[in-house]
């Protein structure tokens, strides 16, 4: 059964600009921890800047992951046509966790080269923090699969609740990382790049993506003179 149409409300027109300014704002603090070169007596700049490793690894490593969330933000509001508080108060608990990222960032940074539980302790901060944010983004899909009314008419509820399933790879990966920070700091950098090679492709938004069987069967209308059966003719077709 098709469910009304509702154009987007001033509210989620609001929730989106307010987002995209937040999402913004974390991803350009991100910078910041690169501070600047002060090369030692007789060090060049280039040395200045390896040793600097640490700092970049982690900007390009969180860059990366902030604007593939704005990304799935993007496709996921392209989806919904109104809000209503539940919806804006897990967006508000996400927003909170995505422009807290570059101080995760910067721990990261300051230790995973010193080894030992520091190194540990710091990538554990960092994996709890997108478990978190994992765990909202599944919560926003797991409402709205609860509340199909607030998305646009394309999408269905099978749909939304296979963006669901695949929100949950999120959670569980960058949770299993925590633990795994204790055994090794680097293998989680590792996970942390398959994780956004993986979200890169969109999963829960190609979802949504209509496919020819989920489509409406459409009546074409027939000459009756090129008309072999006696009826109109039905095909798949938006």
């Amino acid at each position: 059964m098709s469910r009304p149409h509702v154009r987007p409300s001033l509210t989620t027109q609001r929730l989106e600009a307010l987002s995209d300014g937040v999402i913004a704002i974390a991803a350009t603090l991100l910078v910041l921890e690169l501070g600047t070169l002060h090369p030692r007596g007789g060090e060049s700049v280039f040395d200045a800047v390896s040793d600097k490793w640490p700092s970049f690894v982690a900007y390009f490593v969180s860059f990366t992951v902030i604007g593939l969330m704005w990304v799935a933000h993007h496709s996921m509001f392209e989806r919904i046509s109104s809000v209503d508080r539940p919806l804006l108060f897990l967006n508000l608990g996400l927003l909170l966790f995505i422009g807290f990222i570059p101080w995760p960032t910067s721990v990261l940074a300051d230790f995973i080269d010193e080894g030992g539980t520091d190194a540990a302790q710091a990538t554990a901060l960092y994996s709890a923090t997108m478990t978190v944010i994992g765990l909202l983004f599944m919560g926003m899909w797991w409402h709205l699969a609860r509340h199909p009314e607030h998305t646009i008419d394309s999408v269905t509820e099978r749909q939304l609740r296979r963006s669901l399933k695949y929100s949950l790879v999120s959670p569980i990966v960058y949770g299993l990382t925590i633990p795994l920070a204790f055994v090794s700091p680097y293998l989680c950098l590792l996970v942390y790049a398959g994780l956004s090679a993986y979200f890169a492709r969109g999963p829960s938004a190609r979802a949504l993506i209509s496919a020819p069987e989920n489509l409406p069967a459409v009546e074409v209308l027939v000459d009756p003179a090129d008309d072999t059966d006696g009826g109109p003719e039905r095909i798949a077709g938006p």
